[in-house]
């Protein structure tokens, strides 16, 4: 049975364009997305409201990593389940590259700011990630000036 995770950042500070996440599946382990949900506390508004985009890309083969940001350990929502295998990294300002590897846009939304963004996945519409390849989350616009941003992602590893 898969085993469920979930992975945060709170209260970031959003400059720049980057990957908001980038999960990269262990070796031997699949993943799906179950969720997510952006939000924001800084920009309440109505001068200061904007649309950013988001892209989630899939990065297979040889992709280089971002970076920039930091990592997020993943919690696991049973309380009794081991660690995830994932590696999860947040806020980086040097998105995912492409090498000699692919990366494909999944998703592309427009989030009008001044709204939480939830995301719940019915099954059958699970983004899921091979062993060893990433999945991204990409804020694809710049912000035109400082956000306060919190993000939450679930996942199942297999």
């Amino acid at each position: 049975m898969a085993r469920q995770y979930s992975a945060v950042f709170s209260g970031v500070a959003v400059t720049a364009q980057q990957d908001l996440f980038e999960i990269l599946a262990a070796t031997g382990k699949r993943i799906r997305i179950l969720g997510w949900c952006l939000s924001q506390v800084s920009e309440v508004g109505d001068a200061q409201e904007e649309g950013l985009a988001i892209l989630i890309k899939r990065g297979a083969g040889s992709v280089t990593s971002g970076s920039g940001g930091s990592t997020a350990t993943p919690a696991p929502q049973d309380v009794d389940d081991t660690a995830s295998g994932a590696t999860v990294e947040i806020n980086n300002t040097t998105k995912m590259a492409t090498g000699s590897g692919t990366i494909t846009t999944l998703e592309s939304y427009n989030w009008n700011e001044r709204v939480p963004f939830p995301m719940i996945y019915p099954p059958e519409m699970r983004p899921r990630i091979k062993p060893g390849d990433r999945l991204t989350f990409e804020l694809a616009t710049t912000p035109a000036d400082s956000i306060t941003m919190s993000m939450v992602i679930w996942f199942e590893e297999d």
